[in-house]
């Protein structure tokens, strides 16, 4: 793989540590690519002058923004903010791209759907997000599209890695009590952060841009994600199904946000494994004889 200048914004999240450690020291492409890491709070992605100096003085040959309004519920109450992140942070960093004649690869989601169909959704088929996070990202989208041309836009699902995520969460709860309660109504693709990375790591090295859904392979309900990682771990505790209504959260959430990595497949760049094998190797004792979810 010929070794290219990347600017990764976000760096200190869960795609950006997946990042980090296949392009560090140590990791499957170390020594490879040059990689200038930034994130909160030394670097804002909603500092516009900021973003401008850092692409015009690092001039990377690509720009991968995992930096994000991540809070769901909270963007309900906060959505200004979420745009300025989601949307203007995108737009800028993109334009700043295309400037030093950049790549931008933008992480997006799969909440710029409804839910409302009942198959997984292909990159073309129309977006209808239900809430302000969904908004604001299907809104960094289209900026990104139009300020940069050498872009590909990713979008992706309920991702696990190196940071708060699901899998620890449910580990956690499981720990303290002997029921914990999940939403069964709402289906999706748990993503392997590490298996997202090297899809990204592969399409920053062609000239195939466009728009992309990249999650792991199959589909789940977070209640049949939740009893698979109580499974596989071996941990005794009764997971209670809910419905969306029940549990009651601020922001409306999609019902079926299944992604078909449709571009992928047909173009032959990259093939994702299915999310169950993907998170029993999450799950697996490492040599050092902790498990990653620790």
């Amino acid at each position: 793989m010929t070794g290219v200048k990347i600017l990764l914004t976000g760096a200190g999240g869960q795609l950006g540590r997946a990042l980090m450690a296949q392009i560090g020291q140590g990791g499957s492409l170390a020594g490879t690519h040059l990689l200038l890491p930034v994130d909160l709070p030394e670097w804002d992605i909603t500092n516009r002058a900021q973003v401008f100096a850092t692409v015009r003085e690092w001039q990377p040959d690509v720009v991968i923004n995992c930096a994000g309004y991540t809070d769901v519920d909270r963007a309900e109450a906060e959505e200004k903010e979420a745009f300025r992140v989601n949307a203007l942070g995108a737009r800028d960093l993109s334009a700043a791209a295309f400037q030093v004649g950049a790549k931008i690869l933008q992480i997006s989601t799969d909440y710029v759907f409804d839910g409302e169909e009942t198959i997984p959704r292909r990159e073309y088929h129309p977006v209808n997000p239900v809430n302000a996070y969904g908004r604001s990202k299907a809104w960094g989208e289209r900026l990104v599209r139009e300020t940069n041309p050498r872009h590909f836009i990713l979008r992706t699902a309920w991702l696990f890695g190196e940071g708060r995520n699901f899998v620890r969460k449910i580990i956690a709860l499981s720990r303290e009590k002997e029921e914990i309660s999940v939403v069964a109504d709402q289906f999706g693709t748990p993503t392997s952060a590490a298996d997202l990375a090297q899809c990204i790591l592969r399409l920053i090295q062609t000239e195939s841009y466009g728009t992309y859904h990249a999650t792991n392979e199959g589909e789940s309900s977070w209640y049949s994600f939740a009893r698979r990682i109580l499974a596989l771990t071996g941990i005794e505790c009764r997971v209670k199904p809910v419905t969306s209504r029940e549990l009651a959260r601020p922001a409306p959430r999609p019902r079926y946000a299944v992604l078909e990595n449709h571009m992928l497949e047909v173009s032959g760049l990259f093939k994702f494994r299915h999310w169950e094998e993907a998170l029993a190797e999450y799950l697996q004792v490492e040599e050092t004889g902790k498990r990653v979810y620790q």
